[in-house]
């Protein structure tokens, strides 16, 4: 069942998908209706789950589910990356490689592979300063304070 994002519990889980490039406006509204489609008949052993979403910065696909309506099975995980594999095959994107890093570079968001990264922190070009996207939240309120954050908060402070 699509729930609005923001009405979510701060308990509920997260999945957030980071995309290789920008989208399109028109892109994000179909995704959108994509994204409408699945999360309304997302079910678990037949179980309606109570999902929302948001895209963030035009690059950023979060999914959301209030895990004490129903929780997520293998199964109801399963579906949902075959859905973001779908969209990642229709847009030409990748939203699956985890070896990636985006960060902000004033108001644009760059996305570098994870070596390329490295190499920026030791040559200087970020710095615990620099804001990163910490994909690892788990949950709604991490989401909300831990998502967006200096590089020196995050798991990405390892290569400073």
């Amino acid at each position: 069942m699509l729930v609005d994002f923001k009405i979510l519990p701060e308990t509920s889980r997260v999945w957030i998908y980071q995309a290789n490039r920008s989208l399109t406006e028109k892109e994000i509204e179909d995704i959108g209706h994509k994204l409408d489609l699945f999360i309304d008949n997302w079910t678990a052993h037949g179980a309606d789950l109570h999902g929302g979403y948001e895209i963030k910065y035009k690059r950023f696909i979060v999914l959301g589910l209030n895990q004490s309506v129903n929780g997520a099975t293998g199964c109801s995980i399963d579906a949902s990356v075959n859905f973001i594999q779908q969209l990642e095959k229709t847009y030409n994107i990748d939203l699956l490689d985890k070896m990636n890093v985006s960060y902000k570079q004033g108001e644009f968001i760059a996305y570098k592979p994870l070596m390329e990264f490295k190499k920026m922190a030791k040559d200087r070009a970020v710095s615990k300063h620099t804001i990163v996207f910490n994909n690892l939240v788990s949950n709604i309120a991490e989401y909300k304070e831990n998502w967006e954050v200096p590089a020196s908060e995050s798991w990405h402070n390892r290569f400073l």
